[in-house]
């Protein structure tokens, strides 16, 4: 065993077993993960997804509001303010287009 002289007795070794085969459990559960079914360039929050269908089905423009009344968020300023900044985000991202001040749209 690899660390038999060490005083700890029989648990250490077990320790040292289960270090030793950890890469091949990590390898064996990194191909169970699912695949990304999102944009890679998209923030990992399950918002970002439903708000682009939000304004895939939109004919014209639309605020932070609107999007919150989309997803059936409470009209709370907290709630306006958190779409407002993934709005942000998604224009910094190069996803939406800031028309006005406030007014959002798809990238054409």
């Amino acid at each position: 065993m690899l660390l038999e002289g060490c005083g700890w007795g029989r648990s250490c070794c077990r320790w040292a077993t289960a270090c030793r085969r950890l890469p091949r459990t990590v390898t064996g559960l990194a191909d169970r993960l699912p695949a990304q079914t999102s944009s890679p360039d998209l923030p990992e929050h399950p918002d970002y997804p439903r708000i682009l269908a939000v304004f895939n089905e939109a004919t014209s423009l639309l605020r932070a509001r609107d999007v919150c009344e989309a997803l059936d968020h409470e009209l709370l300023p907290k709630n306006i303010e958190g779409i407002r900044a993934k709005l942000k985000r998604l224009v910094k991202l190069d996803v939406l287009t800031e028309v006005d001040a406030g007014s959002f749209t798809r990238k054409q």
